[in-house]
């Protein structure tokens, strides 16, 4: 089974967990692509719920298929947002922000009643690291931030578009991607040593936040883990 197909799989399932009058939250990525393709696809059934959306991609793709998109200011609370990952480990620990727009995934999974995560297995780890750690960072001062992170450990690189701009979040910001060579024993540590330095808005790495967590394998499987 090819990634894809996983992808398709754990975004349909996730889909078809959406009750009527639900509020839901949709993040970014190619694997919640297949889950916004799904849940338009449920709309046009008859489905009626309101979104709220992560990017500006996302609510586009949205839109596109029929869901009705809100603002995260008309809504008092979010009954499910669905989101993906590049790692978690066992304790649902995450690293997510591949794709950008992980500090308003992160405002979504933080008003949401529960965080829905759908991966790929090769998502779940044994312990977070040995990858690229997102970290947005405001253009005041960027280069005097990027020194001090560097200073104190965490070296990196500023991530640039395809015509070698700087890239920047729907905030406006600058994604700096930390090289994690290590595992962290102690994620949370590093998190909080990496927001003391001013600049910074946040890290790609979220604790307490996910609930189910569904899986897709190459043999084809889809499991829903508690």
């Amino acid at each position: 089974m090819d990634i894809e197909k996983i992808k398709r799989a754990v975004g349909f399932r996730a889909a078809e967990l959406i009750k009527d009058r639900m509020v839901v939250g949709i993040g970014s990525g190619s694997t919640v692509h297949y889950f916004i393709e799904r849940l338009g696809q449920r709309c046009e059934e008859g489905l009626s719920i309101r979104a709220v959306a992560s990017s500006h991609e996302s609510s586009r793709k949205a839109v596109e298929r029929g869901i009705p998109v809100c603002s995260i200011e008309e809504v008092a609370e979010i009954d499910i947002t669905v989101d993906g990952a590049d790692q978690i480990d066992p304790e649902k620990r995450m690293i997510k922000g591949r794709g950008g727009a992980f500090f308003r995934e992160k405002m979504l999974a933080m008003i949401a009643k529960e965080m829905l995560v759908i991966v790929d297995d090769a998502k779940l780890v044994h312990k977070l690291g040995h990858t690229l750690l997102p970290v947005e960072i405001v253009p005041f001062g960027a280069q005097i931030t990027q020194k001090v992170l560097e200073n104190i450990g965490y070296e990196g690189f500023f991530r640039k578009t395809s015509e070698g701009s700087f890239y920047l979040t729907d905030n406006g910001n600058y994604i700096f991607d930390v090289k994690l060579d290590s595992l962290c024993d102690y994620p949370e540590e590093d998190h909080h040593e990496i927001m003391q330095v001013s600049g910074i808005v946040d890290t790609g790495f979220f604790f307490g936040l996910a609930g189910r967590i569904i899986v897709g394998y190459d043999d084809e499987r889809v499991e829903i883990l508690n």
